[in-house]
């Protein structure tokens, strides 16, 4: 079995449609067939099992799955690392919404110490091969490095009173990944907001303008001059802000790099 074959084997496992997985890795579908047919050949196994509408995997691809992303992860990394001297690898690191700006810039710090020949690039959302992203949006199949743990706090117009006057008027982000958490510190006034926002970020935004008060990250409130900020009352909430990447971008020694770099930090 050679590199290209696992890397066909792979694409296929994960998309389990063989145009798919063809797309997925620039080859024609005939050359990812034949790939796969040799590496079922060389095994004395069948891996694939083809569908009305894609392939079904067997035992045995289940069983070959990991070891083929280890094997391809290590011989690609070899191939980074004897190229690093004569190319600057990229590292795209994609920022994800209401991340604090002291987040960011011990990423980029940790970026910046680990090799000159890292190219950082930052980009906005999804993006990159790795992204920090609080813990509640990591997909199923990410790993995660917590980075920082953020405390939930109100956030009110500055103009407004003090600690002693219960929220009236909620601005909340009915669409994000922490709402229902939020639901039963909102009470019977939640039900009727006076605004609404996708992110926190925006979320203070509407705070600032004075139209009420949200229950924001602390690291974000506190970035922002235009609230007043409190403890919520009786309420110790969490959310954990961490870098998160697949298995596949272990393949990179940037990101490997970053990673070990970022966890000697934390640690």
């Amino acid at each position: 079995m050679d590199y290209r074959q696992l890397r066909a084997f792979i694409a296929v496992f994960e998309e389990r449609n063989i145009t798919a997985a063809a797309r997925a890795i620039h080859l024609s579908q005939p050359a990812l067939s034949g790939s796969i047919k040799a590496l079922e050949d060389a095994l004395g196994t069948t891996l694939f099992v083809r569908k009305p509408r894609g392939v079904e995997v067997t035992e045995d691809a289940r069983a070959l799955y990991p070891e083929a992303q280890r094997m391809v992860a290590e011989a690609s990394r070899l191939l980074t690392r004897f190229r690093s001297d004569r190319v600057r690898a990229a590292l795209q690191i994609g920022v994800e919404q209401d991340v604090s700006s002291a987040v960011v810039k011990k990423v980029v710090q940790a970026a910046a110490a680990i090799t000159p020949a890292v190219r950082l690039q930052l980009a906005t959302g999804c993006m990159g091969a790795a992204r920090l992203a609080s813990e509640d949006l990591r997909c199923e199949d990410e790993l995660f490095l917590p980075l920082h743990s953020d405390l939930y706090v109100l956030a009110r117009p500055v103009a407004e009173q003090g600690p002693d006057t219960a929220p009236t008027h909620w601005i909340t982000c009915p669409a994000h990944p922490s709402h229902q958490r939020l639901l039963p510190f909102y009470g019977v006034a939640g039900n009727a907001p006076v605004a609404e926002a996708d992110t926190f970020t925006l979320a203070l935004e509407l705070v600032a303008a004075g139209l009420g008060t949200a229950i924001v990250p602390e690291s974000l409130a506190a970035e922002h001059r235009g609230v007043h900020v409190e403890a919520l009352p009786q309420l110790d909430l969490r959310r954990r802000i961490g870098l998160c990447y697949s298995a596949q971008a272990l393949a990179l020694e940037g990101v490997v790099q970053l990673r070990d770099a970022l966890d000697l930090a934390a640690s």
